[in-house]
């Protein structure tokens, strides 16, 4: 059963590594139940493919990818985070009994809710531990999601095509992590750390006990650059791997910031220009210490 599977595999990965993976499995394989073994072929054929595709662990696309799923589903549980909070403040603040409130919310309204929270969910399970069924819990919240504004916009006036593209480019980069690189314990920390920090804040203004009103989306898009350059630093590294992840974690926050300014493309610029103005400022900071190390 396992040779027509390691066919997947590309012709030189295959004639360096095939029969070696063969015969492990095989050994693997040989006393397992039929479900355990379906389960260990599918695990193969998921591993052909990354290799094929070039989504390994060994390769540069899958340690770029590594580095950025945990903040890619941060960042998304931030803004669901935001969209649950809001709608709790309003509960709150609302004259009208909670039970009515709750007896007359639309199904659109409703659905969104429910798939926030499952993305909320699932990153805290994803990030603290149980990496696959915290993704798998935060992905159905994604494409839920998506398909509901597609269907409906749940908050009237704001558009639906930055929200879905969002969830679609977060539910493409959350999975391309590879295998034996998911949930590492360093990376979900800083990535809880930015939701964290991301999040809070937004919700003290938003009980009114600042004069700030908005901040048109910029503060989660400042801490998730704030965050690359704290990871480049610590790493020692261009930043540039750093950044670029950061950069494919983002697409959430800048549709957050999208809708919280009503569309208008000129703050949402000046958020999306936040991610290269950090890199360069870090990429500057970086050639500092190299020349004070080198004694220049």
């Amino acid at each position: 059963m396992s040779d027509p599977l390691v066919r997947l595999y590309p012709a030189a990965y295959r004639a360096a590594y095939g029969q070696e993976i063969v015969d492990v499995h095989r050994e693997m394989t040989a006393d397992l139940p039929r479900t355990a073994r379906l389960r260990a072929d599918a695990d193969l054929v998921a591993h052909a493919l990354r290799v094929r595709l070039g989504l390994d662990s060994a390769s540069p696309a899958g340690r770029f990818f590594a580095l950025a799923a945990p903040f890619a589903l941060a960042a998304d549980a931030v803004v669901s985070g935001l969209h649950l909070t809001r709608w709790y403040a309003e509960l709150v603040v609302s004259p009208a009994p909670v039970r009515v409130q709750l007896s007359t919310m639309e199904g659109p309204w409703a659905l969104s809710l429910l798939f926030s929270l499952l993305v909320c969910l699932g990153a805290v399970i994803a990030l603290t531990g149980r990496w696959v069924p915290g993704v798998g819990v935060a992905v159905c919240g994604l494409l839920g999601r998506a398909v509901l504004w597609t269907v409906a916009v749940p908050v009237p006036g704001e558009g639906a095509f930055a929200p879905v593209a969002a969830a679609l480019l977060t539910t493409a980069v959350v999975p391309a992590c590879p295998a034996d690189r998911r949930g590492d314990r360093g990376l979900s920390a800083a990535a809880g750390v930015m939701a964290g920090v991301a999040w809070f804040p937004l919700v003290v203004v938003h009980t009114g006990a600042f004069g700030v009103t908005t901040d048109y989306g910029a503060w989660p898009m400042l801490v998730l650059a704030f965050t690359g350059a704290a990871v480049a630093l610590r790493s020692r590294s261009s930043g540039l791997r750093e950044f670029g992840a950061m950069a494919a974690a983002s697409p959430p926050l800048v549709a957050y910031a999208y809708t919280k300014v009503w569309a208008d493309p000129l703050p949402t610029l000046g958020v999306l220009l936040l991610l290269p103005v950090t890199a360069v400022g870090t990429a500057a900071c970086q050639a500092v210490r190299r020349r004070r190390r080198l004694g220049v």
